[in-house]
């Protein structure tokens, strides 16, 4: 698809979206929706989420016709030369004006999903490669700790298991933060290290794995799950390693949901409340992220074959650590500065993802 292709699809899409957008504007001020207050806090979420697109459409607009209106005055003529004069001034800053809110507003279009996505599950499980695969994932846990530092996203651990030597063999956390999953959505899928292990002692190279899942967590709305019906709850003691620190009741929590097969064990806290509380918003994101899979299949295929899906076997970066390079494979994107990206300077790598994604998405429109 060319880029005037795209671009006029972009903009049949956007004249769709004013056309709702002013309907339920319309739709509003009638008598009978103004008294309807669930109804009408559903049109005003709907029109405050379009208002964001059709802000920098309405200025494009306003560009557009700067733009045609100085092109009319320098072919005429008859026009003044001053009024000639004025209009070639002009008309290169409005044609650049226009494309950069076209740029924006492509963006804006095929993200606006994403970007209304505030809170994410991440979990990350060490894979092939013993001991060293949970110390790699330990290494990618602090790897999105600083990134999560360095962009004020908040960061709450829900449940971790220890390995022996200090790593994970899992541990699933919660993020919190304006646009998160824009940012770690692309974390989903097999992340591969190589490296000498701290285990190894004559110093040859080990390849070990570690997989991210990233899932939305869904609002009570987004899922309706009936708790006494559709959900199993079995309930435990949460042992310690060695016997020590066994909870003399039963705190540990494993839920069952049934229709969909999905399970999430928690065992991180000594109340059996919290864990319980903990396990639901494990499993509420789970079917969501389920849900969500399934509706988005057909439409969302590029874009799930280019930034994973979280599938568990799908390898999507390699971390060589002699080499001190960071390949994404999925962009075939190589950077020779491991070391700054586990500090958590994931950002060159997250924007030609981000771009990447935008492309593919357009053409799908």
């Amino acid at each position: 698809m060319s880029e005037t292709t795209a671009n006029v699809s972009v903009l049949r899409k956007l004249e769709e979206i004013r056309a709702r957008y002013d309907a339920i504007a319309e739709e509003m001020n009638r008598p009978e929706v103004a008294g309807d207050s669930v109804r009408l806090v559903k049109l005003a979420k709907e029109h405050g989420a379009l208002k964001r697109i059709m802000e920098p459409y309405e200025q494009y607009r306003k560009a557009m016709a700067d733009v045609s209106e100085s092109e009319t005055i320098l072919a005429d003529p008859a026009a003044d030369e001053d009024f000639k004069a004025m209009a070639a001034e002009e008309v290169a800053p409005a044609r650049t004006r226009a494309e950069s809110l076209l740029t924006q507003m492509q963006a804006a279009l095929v993200t606006g999903e994403d970007a209304a996505i505030g809170s994410v599950m991440v979990e990350i499980r060490a894979g092939t490669g013993g001991d060293e695969a949970a110390l790699f994932a330990r290494d990618l846990f602090e790897m999105y700790q600083r990134y999560c530092d360095r962009h004020g996203f908040v960061l709450e651990v829900l449940d971790a298991s220890p390995s022996d030597l200090g790593g994970f063999k899992e541990i699933v956390l919660n993020v919190k933060g304006n646009g998160v999953y824009q940012h770690l959505g692309y974390e989903g899928g097999g992340h591969r290290v190589q490296r000498v292990p701290e285990t190894e002692a004559q110093g040859r190279i080990h390849t070990s794995a570690a997989t991210v899942a990233v899932l939305p967590e869904a609002e009570d709305v987004d899922v309706q799950i009936d708790w006494e019906k559709d959900v199993i709850e079995h309930v435990s003691r949460a042992g310690g390693p060695g016997g020590q620190n066994v909870n003399k009741v039963s705190s540990a929590i494993r839920l069952e949901h049934v229709p969909t097969g999905i399970t999430v064990s928690m065992r991180d806290e000594k109340s059996q409340h919290k864990n319980r509380a903990k396990a639901r918003r494990i499993l509420l994101s789970r079917i969501y992220d389920s849900i969500m899979q399934k509706q988005r299949s057909a439409r969302d295929a590029t874009r799930r074959n280019m930034i994973g899906s979280g599938d568990r076997s799908q390898r999507i970066r390699t971390y060589n650590f002699p080499q001190n390079r960071c390949t994404d494979h999925r962009i075939n994107m190589d950077l020779y500065s491991l070391d700054r990206v586990m500090q958590g300077e994931l950002d060159e790598l997250i924007a030609a993802l981000q771009k990447r994604d935008i492309e593919d998405r357009l053409k799908q429109l």
